[in-house]
């Protein structure tokens, strides 16, 4: 199958309205154009203007008196709209607008006006920040006199630039965790007779990320008179499936561990809702030294995490 390309295409047209968002006004522009003077500190012949706000953002115009000689540009001016004082934006940024340049005829007080002849808004981001003309106008249209565009060795350009508000997609990343490992935490709780209320575990890591324990030593809202155990994702701003096994350890024998299992998964979203059992152990059965889950006022608690998918927002 065969490509097309669609050259771009510039129109120029005329109007008595001056532009919305920026002059500038230009005196001896010969000096500028000879470079009797250093702009900017630039080596290839550039003025950039001061910057004007439009649409939330920064922008200057950037002249080349005698043509962008980066782009071999000759017997022309080019001009540009740049985007300006892009280290304030957001990682990732970009911006989309639709623009005119403009250059005054001052015998017949009117504005030549230079555009995308299809309309179409430019993307400015980070490896982009200028879009504009290269060929602006011939030097010799622009010193003919009879143009009206350079008097008395003065100009005047200027800049329309109207940003199109675009939405923005909303995008994730899910990763399938293939050969999942199990990631085993241990938790023991001292003085676990003296605990009233609900107690968090320390954060601990499994496939990368933070999880904790959350423990009601006297069972939640729904479970009055149990230990009630729970898991928690910490991280914000991802999701994670995963599989769990949660134990109150059986420290005499060995043999006899409270246990809630969980094998094909869950997700986990959220730091501050987890999943668990309310229902692990009667506290009856608990304090039965019998059982060996509380041995000298002691609890142990162990969880193993295995991640099986990871959905993370683009």
């Amino acid at each position: 199958m065969d490509r097309v390309f669609v050259e771009e295409v510039v129109t120029r047209s005329f109007s008595h309205l001056p532009p919305t968002h920026y002059i500038i006004k230009i005196q001896s522009f010969s000096s500028l154009a000879n470079d009797e003077y250093e702009v900017d500190d630039n080596e290839d012949g550039h003025y950039k203007c001061s910057e004007f706000e439009a649409g939330r953002y920064k922008w200057n115009l950037v002249l080349y008196p005698n043509g962008n000689k980066r782009k071999n540009v000759k017997d022309h001016i080019s001009v540009y709209l740049g985007i300006a004082n892009t280290n304030s934006l957001s990682f990732g940024w970009e911006a989309y607008a639709i623009f005119c340049l403009f250059l005054l005829d001052q015998n017949k007080d009117r504005f030549l006006i230079v555009q995308d002849g299809m309309g179409n808004a430019k993307r400015f981001h980070g490896l982009k920040h200028e879009w504009g003309f290269d060929e602006f106008i011939s030097l010799e249209d622009f010193n003919d006199a009879s143009n009206g565009y350079l008097v008395d060795d003065t100009c005047v350009f200027g800049a329309e630039v109207f940003v199109k508000e675009r939405n923005v997609a909303k995008g994730e990343c899910l990763s399938m965790i293939k050969n999942s490992t199990s990631f085993k935490h241990v938790w023991k709780i001292e003085k676990f007779s003296y605990l009233t209320n609900y107690k968090d575990s320390e954060l601990f890591t499994a496939a990368n990320h933070k999880w904790k324990l959350g423990l009601y030593p006297r069972g939640d809202a729904d479970a009055s008179g149990y230990l009630s155990l729970f898991l928690f994702l910490t991280d914000p701003n991802v999701k994670i499936y995963a599989g769990f096994t949660m134990r109150i350890l059986d420290q005499v024998q060995g043999t006899r561990h409270k246990t809630f299992v969980n094998n094909k998964g869950m997700w986990f979203d959220s730091p501050t809702y987890g999943w668990g059992s309310s229902r692990l152990v009667e506290l009856s059965q608990l304090k039965d030294p019998g059982n060996g889950l509380l041995v000298n006022d002691v609890c142990i608690v162990e969880a193993e995490v295995t991640v099986f998918r990871i959905l993370k927002s683009l």
